[in-house]
Formats: C-alpha cells, structure tokens, sequence
C-alpha cells in the first residue's frame, strides 16, 4: 500500500489551517505543521498558531515545540519531520501536511538543498550592514547577484535575505543554483493542494488577521519578546515593525500599517513561490472540503 503525504498550500491567512484539519478528520489522520513561525514556543499571536480548538481537533505536531533561543534549521526540520512521517505512517497511510513557509515544506517534500561551507566573516559583515540599517542596500545586492532567489525568498527577513548572500558572495555562484539538483527518493507520495483567491480578498483576509492579531494581545506579546529582539526566530513580519516602535522609530499606527503592508508582501512572495510547481491542485479558498475530498480519493484510487 503507498503512503501519500496530503500537503495544504497557499498564502498566509488563506484557510490552510481550517483545511488541513478537515483532512485530517476525515482521513482519521494526524497533522505535520511546516510554517516555521510557528516552532517557536514564545511566538503565539503574531504567528497564528492554530488555537486550542483547533489543535485538539487533530493531533498536530512541530507546533511551539522549540524555543526562539535553539539553534533550528532547516536540514533538522526536515530529519525531524522524516522520523515523524515514519512513524506516523506506520499507523496510517495518509499523513496531512500545511505550512506557509516553501522551504521547509519542500525540504520535506524532495530533500534539503546541500549548500558549500563559506568564510563566516561574511556573514558576519552582512549582520554589521543590516545592524546599520542597510537592508535595502543588501536587497538590491542581491537582485544584482541572483535575480530568482531576489523574487523567491522572504527579502524582509534578514536571515533568509542574509543566508542568500553569503552563498552569492562566497561561491560566486547564485543560491538558486545550488537548490533542486539532487531528488531524494521519499517513501510517500505527495499529494499538493493549494488554495487561492483573488489578490483584493487575499489582501482583505491578511488585513483582517492584523486586526485581530492585535486585539488578541500582539502588542504585549512583542513587548515581552522586545528584549531578545537581536535573535534570528523574531527577524519576522509583524515582530520586527513593533520592535521598531518600541525603539521610537515610528508610530504605534505606522507600525501596524508596516505590518499589513509586510504581510501582503510576504502573500505575494508565497504566490509566485507556489505558481512555479504545476504539481499543485488548486482550489477557490471557499471551496467545500467534500470537493477536494474528492479530488485527493480520485488521486489515491
């Protein structure tokens, strides 16, 4: 019997998390979470982690597992989620998978890109540039180097942004060049379902979870983590924009207005990320579950 790996895609605030779940309770299976915001223990509000309701619908896993101050990347996601996988395809043989982070999704999904070892002293330079305030200047370094990874990779977040360069400027090679040249054979078979809407409802959706990030308790949420602002996990949209007006760089309105305007930044870069595989079924984001239901029963049969 083959193992399949129902794997829910889309841009952020689309209704993954919603979907994923109906899978899982319909295919009396469990849930593998691949956003990487939402690892991180002391992140809650500002990154949707999926709340009591829902976690306690379906067993879900790599949910606030680790803390913003281990050292977690993505090769270890993928060697974590791959002894997960086995056994959980052990007991079932339908697993579901949802994330809105591309990488970690693919790192599972066909294996962890090998990158060459670099000088650290360039990472260390590019840090002191982004300490400076230079982000823009490292992002046009960047387009300059390696235009794909430019309109791909999370730009704002200066790990992703800084990770990239170091690539470029090290091997004198782009990133992109050295993603996607070796398959690794997987025991599964994917199954991609994503879900998509015009761009205004899309827009509209991410402004709405803002509003409600911060009538949940954001603002305290972000002031708790303020003093650990230097780490890696809280270099993200809708961390980053408050710790600015914690610093007195802007108002607490502009802040928020940076936020949603990061956030739809962020959507954008998903949507061009996912419109790159034709393996995807995609789907309207109100699209009743019984019809994908179906799609995915045709898939397996």
């Amino acid at each position: 019997m083959n193992n399949y790996l129902i794997t829910v895609i889309g841009a952020t605030a689309i209704g993954k998390t919603a979907l994923s779940i109906e899978l899982a309770q319909y295919f009396n299976t469990e849930i593998i979470s691949s956003d990487s915001r939402q690892f991180y223990k002391e992140m809650n509000i500002g990154t949707a982690v999926p709340s009591c309701d829902e976690l306690a619908a379906a067993p879900h896993h790599f949910i606030q597992n680790i803390s913003i101050f281990d050292d977690y990347s993505v090769g270890q996601f993928e060697k974590d989620a791959l002894k997960k996988l086995d056994e959980l395809f052990s007991k079932n043989n339908i697993v579901v998978m949802v994330g809105g982070s591309g990488l970690y999704t693919n790192a599972v999904l066909e294996g962890f890109d090998d990158f060459p070892e670099v000088d650290s002293e360039i990472r260390i330079k590019l840090n002191k540039q982004i300490e400076k305030g230079e982000i823009k200047i490292l992002q046009n370094k960047l387009k300059d180097l390696d235009l794909e990874s430019y309109n791909t990779i999370e730009i704002e977040n200066p790990h992703r942004l800084i990770r990239a360069l170091e690539i470029c400027i090290g091997t004198g090679n782009p990133y992109s060049s050295f993603k996607n040249k070796d398959k690794i054979k997987r025991n599964f078979i994917p199954i991609k379902i994503g879900l998509t809407a015009d761009r205004e409802v899309m827009y509209d959706r991410i402004n709405k979870r803002v509003a409600i990030m911060l009538n949940d308790g954001l603002l305290e949420e972000a002031r708790k983590l303020y003093p650990h602002k230097q780490l890696n996990a809280l270099q993200t949209v809708g961390y980053r924009e408050l710790f600015d007006y914690f610093d007195g760089k802007c108002t607490l309105e502009f802040a928020i207005e940076e936020i949603k305007k990061n956030t739809r930044r962020f959507a954008k870069r998903q949507v061009t990320w996912n419109k790159k595989d034709e393996t995807i079924h995609w789907f309207d984001f109100g699209t009743n579950p019984s019809e994908i239901i179906k799609k995915i029963e045709e898939i397996i049969v």
